[in-house]
């Protein structure tokens, strides 16, 4: 009977150790299992980081003079505009006496005072220079209705002496 009883504990001890050791089991699994999906998780990102860098860098290499070239065609379209806006008193497009144009830049390029340096005042002129295809910005638009919805006024201010 003590034989039994013995037995019956080491049985039961067994089973309890048992039931232990596959509890601890499955929680190193789970545990291994997260583990291993956060190391996946962090190399996938740097993976994908390396890679879009590497990507970034191959795209920045083939279209570098491409870029480059755009770039400088638009400066040299710049420029050129810049210039002209100056000099499109003395072209033959120009249909007004060059001593009647005063230039401003922005937010247009030049006033005409037709006429005024005959002594002979026939209109002022508010004018916009474009070349190609470029259109009006809309500040420009602003003022080209202003002007022809005939909003321009005469204004003298008087400041007083120090």
């Amino acid at each position: 009977m003590d034989y039994l009883i013995i037995l019956l504990g080491s049985l039961l001890l067994a089973l309890i150790l048992l039931w232990k050791y596959v509890e601890l089991k499955g929680r190193i699994e789970q545990r291994a299992r997260q583990i291993f999906e956060e190391w996946r998780e962090r190399e996938l990102e740097t993976t994908s980081a390396r890679k879009a860098e590497l990507l970034f860098e191959e795209w920045k290499q083939r279209y570098e003079k491409e870029i480059r070239k755009d770039a400088i065609e638009k400066s040299k379209a710049v420029i050129t505009g810049k210039v002209t806006e100056h000099l499109i008193p003395y072209l033959p497009e120009f249909k007004y006496n060059p001593k009647d144009a005063r230039f401003i830049g922005s937010p247009i390029d030049l006033i005409v005072f037709d006429g005024l340096d005959d002594g002979e005042l026939r209109k002022i002129v508010f004018v916009e220079v474009k070349s190609g295809k470029s259109t009006l910005s809309k500040r420009e638009r602003l003022i080209r209705d202003a002007i022809e919805q005939k909003r321009v006024e005469w204004e003298i201010l008087r400041v007083e002496k120090a």
